[in-house]
């Protein structure tokens, strides 16, 4: 290699010796805390050292400076060995390493970002490459900067669907700035994984995805900086070859270790061991520094992202919420040049092809790869680098439930836009309608749900969502509604909009997206039988605002019917039941998809599942009734 600059002695002794200590501290923090996984952290200890001390550029004293390398441990089952090389830095103290797993411990069994050291969490095996894959495009693409990405995967999670989405994606986008070092030490938790030490079969499957393939002995110092010294015109994956619990004589290459402490006495007898592996002579008693990164990203900044101008829409107009996201991207997009798009192949019907046409280098397709989309977007927006929203059909975002999670436990700033919720797809069936996904989100504890109505609210939406932190869902609908808010009309977070009311209202109604106009509709058909009825749009489902909703519902009487197009689990109806949980009289009722729909026309569907304009008027006639016959 032309540019491959061979360590000399005392470097290879030094980096010997940082791997050494590696097992000796994350055997230590593992004893100490009676948890965690300490073979699967000898395995990648030369990796570790190479990669820390050889190959990265960063700054120690400042893990997420925007210009420095990233580093993705995706077997996140390691972290006892991320945290011991953080005291290699200096960044963190041999003493921080005791209170691993603590309750008051930064230093979580699995990485979060708790730590300065960790941009994302990982643990659910299989999410770290595609993540890397996000973080690697902005580099590439957006910041058109020098750093690179780095993940550690285990060999067990190569199983993972999700891994080889993001290969693909990898090879797709030619991002040569991306390594991905496997960690192929041949034993998973229960039992040895598929393909074992067999490391040509992972090579032969890692070329087949487009990736520069390189096998090495995972516990040769000399191999591993020469591989990733390697010029690189494509994504490179490292695959090492190394033994589990390496170190560890007990444990060595042994079923059985897994996920295990080593008792005390054992755990001093192997530190002691180790501890003389390693060559304190003064010839080689070197440390190595990490390479200071080039300053070459851009400053960012993020804060502020507001529309140029108020909506455009004019009372009466109809438009499909879908329509306006995308119109609402294109035209946020003008504003900020790190507000990117993503979408899985349905850009022509959730309507993200308007940004994608207007802003094409910001758009970013993610194929039908539904899993890898969300933690791309996840790699996007860490550090701050951009504002992401992925858009999909509502009903694909279940299959990316894992990964939702743990963006949420990355404490990310994604926002997902679910097109065609509800019954909306109508001809296509139930496969393709949304009727879970508000209680998926609701789940979330990160999460922020907007159910916007008209194109004025959907554009609100996306502009609250651009500064919102947390997880962002706004839930669009296929058929156009009409426009029912004024241009000015100032929306926030939590607070819901009384969209219909007189001083004689019997019943509050609240109901949201295409639902609140069949609401509206039944307001208008029961005022000529003189009964008068509340609407109310919430605008978001979470967080909801259960004070505006309560003193509404008491202004009349305690009557009140919530309404959704969606299944009767986890809604926008059990959203109000728990936030009406501890008042007194109040009589609740319910409107919702009640089992799994068929075919057929949006319209003729509401009818059928109950969720239409005759069955709010009929469902406000017989509580009135019941009401009537209590007294």
């Amino acid at each position: 290699m032309e540019d491959y600059h061979k360590p000399d002695q005392q470097t290879v002794q030094a980096l010997r010796n940082i791997a050494n200590r590696l097992r000796i501290n994350s055997i230590k923090a593992t004893t100490a805390a009676g948890s965690g996984h300490p073979t699967s952290c000898c395995s990648v200890a030369e990796i570790m050292s190479v990669l820390y001390f050889h190959t990265m550029k960063y700054r120690p004293e400042d893990p997420r400076n925007f210009n420095s390398d990233r580093f993705v441990l995706s077997k996140g089952h390691a972290a006892p060995a991320l945290y011991s090389m953080w005291v290699e830095t200096g960044f963190l103290k041999e003493s921080e390493l005791l209170s691993l797993c603590q309750v008051d411990s930064p230093l979580e069994g699995h990485p979060t970002p708790k730590q300065q050291i960790v941009d994302v969490a990982t643990g659910s095996l299989g999410q770290g490459l595609g993540v890397a894959c996000g973080m690697a495009y902005t580099g590439k693409y957006f910041d058109k900067s020098s750093y690179r990405v780095y993940c550690l995967l285990g060999d067990g999670e190569m199983s993972e669907g999700a891994v080889w989405e993001a290969m693909s994606f990898a090879s797709h986008y030619q991002l040569d700035n991306l390594v991905a070092i496997m960690d192929i030490n041949r034993l998973g938790q229960s039992d040895p994984a598929p393909l074992q030490h067999h490391v040509e079969k992972y090579q032969k499957r890692c070329e087949a995805f487009g990736w520069q393939a390189i096998i090495v002995d995972g516990h040769s110092v000399e191999e591993l900086c020469k591989a990733l010294s390697q010029p690189r015109h494509q994504p490179t994956a490292i695959i090492a070859k190394t033994i589990k619990g390496k170190g560890i004589p007990a444990a060595e290459d042994k079923l059985g270790w897994h996920a295990k402490p080593l008792p005390k006495d054992m755990a001093e007898m192997v530190m002691k061991d180790l501890q003389s592996r390693i060559n304190n002579s003064s010839s080689t008693n070197k440390h190595p520094h990490p390479i200071a990164p080039v300053d070459d990203s851009p400053p960012v900044s993020l804060r502020n992202i507001r529309m140029p101008s108020a909506p455009s829409y004019k009372a009466g107009e109809k438009i499909a919420t879908r329509k306006a996201y995308g119109m609402a991207l294109a035209k946020l997009g003008r504003y900020n040049e790190r507000v990117v798009v993503l979408d899985g192949d349905t850009n022509n019907v959730t309507c993200s092809e308007i940004f994608k046409n207007e802003h094409p280098n910001r758009y970013v397709e993610c194929y039908i790869a539904q899993q890898n989309m969300v933690s791309v977007a996840t790699g996007l927006v860490a550090r701050e680098r951009n504002v992401a929203f992925a858009s999909t059909l509502a009903a694909f975002f279940t299959r990316a439930y894992d990964q939702l999670r743990m963006a949420a436990i990355s404490e990310s700033n994604i926002n997902l836009c679910g097109s065609h919720c509800g019954l909306s797809p109508g001809e296509e069936g139930p496969s393709q309608m949304a009727l879970e996904d508000m209680s998926m989100f609701r789940a979330l504890p990160t999460a922020t749900i907007f159910y916007p109505c008209d194109g004025v609210s959907t554009e609100k939406a996306v502009e609250l969502a651009a500064t919102t932190k947390g997880v962002c869902y706004i839930r669009t609908s296929r058929q156009d509604c009409a426009i029912i808010y004024n241009s000015n009309e100032d929306f926030h977070v939590g607070q819901a909009k009384v969209v219909y009311q007189s001083k004689e209202d019997q019943v509050t109604v609240v109901a949201a997206g295409v639902v609140l106009h069949e609401a509206l509709a039944a307001a208008e058909h029961l005022k000529k039988e003189r009964i008068s009825i509340r609407v109310i749009d919430p605008f978001t489902i979470k967080p909801l605002d259960a004070k505006t909703i309560i003193d509404h519902t008491r202004a009349t009487r305690g009557r009140i019917i919530t309404v959704e197009d969606h299944y009767n689990e986890g809604g926008l109806g059990e959203a109000a039941s728990s936030a009406m949980v501890n008042e007194s009289g109040i009589n609740l009722h319910r409107l919702a998809v009640s089992h799994v729909p068929r075919s057929g026309k949006p319209h003729e569907l509401l009818k059928i599942y109950g969720i239409d304009r005759d069955a709010i008027i009929q469902a406000v006639r017989k509580m009135l009734s019941s009401s009537t016959n209590a007294k």
